[in-house]
């Protein structure tokens, strides 16, 4: 599948009338289990960038490189769409631009960025936003920088939980007025805070996580939230599985007798083997 079609697939999401979770991926395993599974949609969270690829907190560690290097393998992987959690674009506006420029050659079907403050400044131990300013300009850059129209751009803030409900009420606008494809909330806390900010703007939301009395998804939609995310459990069970697993086998647990192991049927199938088998026999002349 073209990129083209996977941003068209997030396109009719956003502009569509109902609400979706997408599924959390972070390799080409993941990525390929969530198309097998029926995801709409994947979602590329910066968090788990950095723990897949470094192995490290997320605080601004892993470059627009590494990134986009594992947005490619998830491409080639599998043709689920993928929102990519771009954090601040790795800079200035200027890097903002050269972000998008690179997570479209790398297939994302669109991609988010913020208006926090990255990395940490020295000596604040708080979150901190840039200004409305830089954030507006921010936005700016990312549209400028797309060469597919039809890659999703979308603004996102945390303003709601790092200054207050009205701060990210402007900035939602300001970001809106640019031209972005749909906004991005994090740290929404009550069903106040989110009708108050769908009353303010026009555009699709996405949602960052939320309490238990927002989840559900008639609600979510009278609201015009069109993603909401659940978090990156598939991680956290992936990372609690290899350290039972070794720690088993460590242990002196034989191979034979471990838990929670895939089985080869799954596996064969996440590697697409039937596919390379083909392939085998029809360039390379081999019997399967």
């Amino acid at each position: 599948m073209a990129f083209r079609q996977r941003r068209e697939k997030l396109r009719a999401i956003l502009t569509g009338s109902g609400c979706i979770r997408p599924g959390s991926v972070y390799d080409a395993t993941s990525i390929r289990i969530a198309e097998d599974l029926g995801f709409e949609l994947g979602m590329f969270g910066g968090s788990v960038a950095s723990l897949a690829v470094l192995g490290d907190p997320d605080i601004a560690l892993i470059t627009l490189t590494e990134l986009a290097e594992q947005m490619r393998r998830m491409s080639r992987a599998a043709h689920l769409p993928v929102l990519v959690d771009a954090d601040h674009g790795y800079g200035n506006a200027l890097n903002v631009r050269r972000t998008v420029q690179e997570l479209e050659a790398a297939g994302a079907a669109g991609l988010t960025i913020e208006d926090t403050l990255l990395p940490q400044a020295f000596g604040e131990s708080k979150t901190q936003l840039i200004s409305l300013e830089e954030g507006v300009g921010k936005m700016k850059a990312a549209l400028d920088g797309r060469s597919d129209p039809s890659l999703v751009i979308i603004g996102r803030t945390g303003a709601v939980s790092i200054t207050n409900l009205e701060d990210a009420i402007v900035r939602a606008r300001a970001y809106e007025a640019t031209g972005v494809d749909a906004l991005f909330f994090t740290g929404i806390k009550s069903r106040h805070e989110l009708e108050a900010i769908s009353a303010a703007t026009t555009l699709p939301i996405v949602l960052g996580g939320a309490p238990e009395e927002m989840t559900g998804l008639d609600y979510l939609i009278s609201q015009r939230v069109r993603i909401a995310l659940q978090g990156h459990a598939p991680f956290a069970a992936a990372t609690q599985a290899v350290y039972e697993t070794l720690k088993a086998l460590r242990e002196g647990t034989s191979p034979k007798n471990l838990k929670g192991i895939a089985s080869a049927e799954l596996t064969s199938r996440a590697m697409r083997e039937a596919e390379t088998k083909q392939r085998s026999g029809d360039f390379l002349g081999l019997k399967t």
